[in-house]
């Protein structure tokens, strides 16, 4: 499969009202961009019949807590699935597929490999996008309680979410209540981009930065901070008319910016050389 044609599937998986969008198959869309030949299928179907052995395992009294506990002993005990603090920044735990295969990942992957699973048995969850890290949380009413995937489904309640923040961020770092909101599906989709972009960006592999920054914007048509990265980058590589375009975007949504002379500055110098 071309990369082309991934992206037009992509495209299609996303452009539905939010909770439309089938989590994994668009992230194995995302994959497919990097591994041409994936059989996004055949990760669909490992996750059903991951499902069916799971379901097998469940207790008879429906509680919530009891089947948590059942997805993590399946899960992390049984499957081998862990968090990868190794490789952290490998980009293969951004992909799903490679995720499944070789059962490890980062916070948001091991997420969506647990939803794919609550799902498939009935048991409504949601991801939750906190600053820093990526937990999943039971949609139960008045059921306060945070899953962390990456520490083999250690269960988190709100306080120790807000001690996380200040051990990330300082013990001045305040816990906003939308923090611990259910994210949607697109949220969800551009913060796996965002990690990508990052690596990719820490790697100098601009070009694979930039699929990521434009699939983010497919996503969320409006985030100002990417079309201004994507103009920057743009400008460092040469490609001024692109970079101008993004970067006056950025600056006629966003005068305030705290940037905005800087980026101002840049947008001058392309009109220069572009004469």
């Amino acid at each position: 499969m071309s990369q082309p044609l991934a992206r037009d599937r992509f495209i299609e998986a996303v452009q539905k009202p939010d909770e439309a969008i089938n989590l994994a198959t668009a992230a194995l869309y995302i994959a497919q961009e990097e591994y041409p030949e994936l059989d996004c299928g055949a990760y669909l179907h490992r996750l059903d019949d991951m499902a069916t052995a799971l379901r097998e395992r469940l207790p008879q009294e429906a509680y919530p807590l009891k089947i948590i506990r059942a997805i993590n002993e399946y899960l992390f005990e049984s499957q081998g699935f862990v968090g990868n603090n190794q490789a952290y920044y490998d980009p293969r735990n951004s992909f799903l597929n490679q995720v499944l295969d070789r059962r490890t990942g980062i916070p948001i992957t091991l997420s969506l490999v647990y939803l794919e699973l609550a799902q498939r048995i009935d048991f409504p969850m949601a991801g939750v996008g906190m600053p820093g890290h990526f937990l999943v949380r039971p949609t139960v009413e008045e059921m306060a309680i945070f899953v962390d995937a990456f520490h083999k489904g250690e269960i988190l309640f709100e306080d120790d979410c807000r001690n996380r923040i200040r051990q990330m961020y300082g013990k001045s770092a305040r816990m906003l209540p939308q923090h611990l909101e259910p994210i949607s599906s697109k949220r969800f989709l551009a913060r796996m981009l965002t990690n990508l972009k990052v690596i990719y960006l820490q790697q100098q592999d601009i070009g694979r930065a930039l699929a990521a920054i434009d699939r983010i914007l497919l996503l969320i048509p409006d985030s100002l901070v990417e079309r201004r990265d994507r103009g920057l980058i743009n400008y460092r590589e040469g490609n001024l008319t692109e970079a101008r375009d993004d970067l006056k975007a950025y600056l006629i949504n966003h005068p305030d910016a705290q940037d905005s002379f800087e980026i101002q500055q840049v947008i001058s110098q392309i009109n220069a050389a572009l004469q």
